[in-house]
This record gives C-alpha cells, structure tokens and sequence, in this order.
C-alpha cells in the first residue's frame, strides 16, 4: 500500500478526531481523550497549521495523523520556543505497517524546515529514540509533571540546539483542559 503524507484540511477534521479516538481506545496509558487534544490544539495559540499531518492512501483515505505544536522551555534566565509531539495515531487495523514512522519522519523534517530546533516527546521509550530521541534530562530539561525518566524525550533538530538550554516544559493549555 503506498501511502502519502500531506498537511491536514479542515475538511479532515472529524475524521481525524474519529481516527484518533480509535486509536487510542485500547492504549495503556491512555485517558481516551487525545482525540479532544486535537480538537483544543487546533484552536490554541500553540497550533501550527503546517505541522498537523496525514498519512492517506492512495485513494485519499486517512489512515494516520500527527500534530506538533509549540511548547516553551522555561528557565531560570530565558525561555526557549520548542514542540511537543502529540498525539500520533494511526488507524487500528493499519497499525505495526511504517505509517507511524512516516508521519514522524516526515513531521520533523518539516519542522525543521519551518525553523524549529527541538521536539519534546512524552512516550514509550523504546520506541522514539529511533528517531533521534534522547531523555530529556540530558539537556537538564524537565516534565512539570511526575513522568518516569526514560519517557520523557527531546530531539535536536539543529544540532548543538539544546546545549545551552535548561528548564520545566511549558505545555499550551490545550494540554491540561
């Protein structure tokens, strides 16, 4: 199956919802409501319209979605413009297929062409570093939640990019409503 990633329409945008419920109905470490995240992120200051992404088919069904938004890292001195990855579903019966990887890949090849330097992740840590994911703690960057170490990660997307940086993440809003 060959699949395609573009940027999502607003056309889309129930249908991601929908796929995004599914995703996630059976995830551990889910409250089920990352589809209602979409939703808040898209109408927040955080949003970024082009890093809202699907995976379609090639009769143009959607069969994944990613979405980075903006974060800030807040130090003692400065306060640093980051993303966050979330969420990241893919359709339930096209999942362990690449989609997933596809639409990361191709999310933070885009952010780094739109200027952004890092990504934060909150995940499983024996999947993201695949990608270039590290703990977070490495830069000396902390969750303003209790989450365990390992799971909480950042990714240079220039490198040397976090070196100097360290402080508490500052998620949107859209993340605690």
């Amino acid at each position: 199956m060959t699949i395609s990633i573009r940027q999502e329409r607003p056309e889309d945008y129930r249908l991601i919802e929908k796929l995004t419920a599914q995703a996630f109905l059976n995830a551990p470490h889910s409250d089920q409501t990352e589809h209602l995240l979409v939703k808040r992120l898209r109408q927040s200051d955080a949003f970024v319209p082009e890093l809202s992404l699907v995976a379609v088919t090639g009769d143009d069904e959607i069969v994944g979605h990613i979405m980075l938004s903006k974060i800030s890292i807040v130090g003692s001195d400065r306060s640093t413009v980051s993303l966050a990855l979330a969420p990241v579903s893919v359709a339930s019966e096209q999942q362990n297929l690449g989609i997933g990887s596809q639409l990361i890949h191709s999310a933070l090849q885009k952010a780094e062409t739109l200027g952004y330097q890092s990504v934060i992740v909150l995940g499983h840590p024996a999947y993201y570093p695949k990608f270039g994911f590290e703990r977070a703690s490495l830069w000396n960057i902390r969750p303003p939640f209790d989450v365990p170490d390992a799971a909480f990660m950042a990714i240079e997307l220039v490198k040397g990019s976090l070196e100097d940086i360290e402080g508490t993440v500052q998620y949107s809003n859209a993340f605690g409503e």
